[in-house]
């Protein structure tokens, strides 16, 4: 009987230490896609954020990596070309200029972002895209833009931001980072029912 409760006790052990290891390997699992800059044809910056993507598009755009920039996450009820938005404005603030810009104020998700940059790119003849977005965002977008440009020649490069709260081993520590990886956790297991 004792040689039973051991063994219960050391599996239980076991798989307890497993969940622990999973758990904090999350902030690794869900950023694990970030990549260097190359040059490519446009930078897509996403929506969502308060700014940090912009500044990251802006930096990308002027150490030359591209001359076009779309930006995504603006909505089209708000939207009027005649009067940029915030985040038109805190571009062109940064040095870009307006006619370097393109607003995609048609995608709401993520899956939307993927596929009407994929046809942008091919109506304007364009192979290759950086993609700017948080870290934790990025294992769902390298699953949706791989779908989106399965089947193209057409590549994309995820790009991370550098937000002071993130920390990939230590992502749970921060009431920020927890959130927005047990959300993409979330949002990944459905994206994975849905799209893929």
């Amino acid at each position: 009987m004792k040689l039973f409760f051991n063994r219960v006790l050391i599996l239980l052990f076991s798989v307890s230490g497993l969940a622990a290891l999973f758990f904090l390997s999350l902030g690794i699992l869900v950023s694990q896609y970030a990549d260097t800059p190359q040059k490519t044809d446009v930078i897509i910056v996403l929506g969502g954020d308060n700014g940090l993507r912009i500044h990251k598009g802006a930096e990308l755009y002027h150490s030359g990596y591209a001359t076009h920039i779309i930006l995504t996450g603006i909505d089209e009820r708000f939207y009027r070309p005649n009067h940029p938005n915030w985040r038109e404005r805190r571009m062109m603030e940064l040095g870009v200029p307006k006619n370097a810009i393109k607003v995609d104020s048609k995608s709401k998700t993520t899956w939307e972002e993927a596929l009407n940059t994929s046809n942008t790119m091919e109506n304007k003849g364009w192979k290759s895209a950086l993609v700017v977005s948080d870290p934790p965002h990025l294992l769902r977008l390298h699953q949706t833009w791989s779908r989106a440009f399965e089947g193209s020649s057409k590549k994309f490069i995820l790009i991370p931001t550098n937000p002071a709260w993130w920390d990939r081993i230590l992502w749970w520590k921060n009431k920020k980072s927890y959130q927005f990886v047990i959300t993409e956790i979330k949002k990944n297991l459905f994206y994975a029912a849905v799209h893929y």
